[in-house]
């Protein structure tokens, strides 16, 4: 069902001209510089991948993530805010465990995650404190991510503790997770991120120096890829290729990643880790590695955001005065235009919103669960507080939070 509203209701850009496109790599280029994208970032989420926190494998590199300390209170010192999400746990864990192989065996993965992450906070956490910054450990997983009400605890910690000028250090629950280890990646992580917090910037420090247009080890006339749009569908095609021995992923996640970031309006540099300073020369618009510059701005991709990228858990049925006032006015929808409710959603998730035909005309992100949206259904909202005992908001659905899907 919602492949097929997206379908329906998702205009196809026209074709970059040829004056649009780089002439070394056919990519199209993004309307904004990036060097303004990158000097605009004001918060940043930095991932950094588990074969550089660990040198290959060989254990925490204390050096390297001491200079990405360093750098990242540079930035904190610049005004900015700062997320690492750091990689490395079950890397570290195989090195205290003596494995050189990565395993396969789930439990043999979650023990090794358990081990690891211990080291790897307190190094994070010394070599931060070092240079003045406080920090706090995040553990998430996907799930975490994808339940809306987990998702707004998370961005509420997060954004708390931006706010006190803490350095959250992000790594996933390896060791609770079943089928994140098998597929996920910190890539896709960050992106979620940036998603979460609505980042600026998603930059992924990499053993490489950026993105090519084919695999420069296998073809030496290779172009490098100084900049696109993030949306740009060639890019995943440049991208294949797997990941190292140490991590899960490879550049086509990172890519993946930051068309899931531009999703929410971030852009994102992909970038070799171990360049010197590389994190103060990006955010002061050097261009370093590869930038990928989303094409929304944040409300417009959030908007988008909440189109695509969420299950429905439900719909309310509405009458033709709402139906009007939703997708002619651009009002919020108030539970007095709603008739009927369908499904057991609960607070924060997306919903359907449907007119008297059954026709799916909007979705958005509910105020009220289910069950309280029953005693909602025509009643006026100066009655909530008298129906429910409090009053969240006057709205079932605020029309910042809320996609028109279908004409009236």
């Amino acid at each position: 069902m919602i492949a097929r509203t997206m379908s329906a209701c998702t205009k196809t850009s026209a074709p970059a001209s040829a004056a649009d496109r780089d002439p070394a790599t056919g990519l199209s280029l993004p309307a904004r510089a990036p060097a303004e994208v990158l000097r605009a970032a004001r918060r940043i989420v930095v991932k950094v991948g588990s074969s550089l926190v660990t040198n290959e494998g060989r254990g925490l590199d204390e050096g390297a993530i001491g200079q990405w300390a360093r750098q990242l209170a540079h930035l904190v010192r610049d005004g900015r805010e700062v997320v690492m999400v750091s990689s490395g746990a079950i890397a570290e864990g195989m090195k205290r465990l003596g494995w050189a192989v990565r395993p396969k065996e789930l439990h043999e993965l979650q023990a090794a995650a358990a081990v690891g992450q211990m080291g790897l906070a307190q190094m994070w956490e010394t070599k931060l404190r070092g240079q003045g910054l406080r920090s706090a450990q995040v553990l998430l997983t996907h799930a975490d991510l994808a339940d809306r009400e987990r998702y707004l605890n998370a961005r509420s910690t997060l954004l708390t503790l931006l706010a006190h000028g803490v350095v959250p250090v992000i790594n996933e629950n390896d060791t609770v997770v079943n089928d994140e280890i098998k597929f996920g990646d910190n890539d896709t992580l960050g992106a979620l991120v940036a998603n979460l917090i609505e980042a600026d910037l998603l930059v992924i420090l990499t053993d490489q120096r950026g993105l090519y247009t084919a695999d420069p080890r296998k073809r030496p006339d290779a172009a490098f890829v100084h900049v696109a749009r993030a949306g740009d569908a060639a890019l995943e095609a440049m991208a294949g290729g797997a990941g190292t021995r140490v991590g899960t992923g490879g550049m086509i996640t990172k890519v993946l990643a930051a068309r899931r970031a531009a999703g929410s309006g971030a852009s994102t540099v992909i970038a070799w880790g171990r360049e010197a300073d590389v994190l103060p020369r990006l955010l002061g618009g050097e261009p370093i590695g590869t930038v990928l510059v989303a094409d929304a701005p944040k409300q417009q991709a959030r908007k988008r955001w909440i189109t695509s990228q969420l299950q429905l858990r439900g719909a309310v049925t509405v009458d033709d005065g709402a139906v009007e006032k939703l997708v002619r006015e651009g009002k919020s929808l108030l539970p007095i235009g709603m008739t009927a409710v369908e499904g057991e959603f609960h607070r924060g998730d997306v919903i359907a919103v449907r007119a008297p035909d059954g026709r799916e005309i909007a979705r958005g992100l509910a105020n009220y669960a289910a069950a309280e949206a029953r005693l909602l259904c025509r009643r006026p909202s100066a009655e909530i507080e008298r129906l429910l005992g409090y009053t969240a908001e006057p709205e079932m659905i605020h029309r910042d939070n809320l996609v028109v899907t279908a004409a009236a």
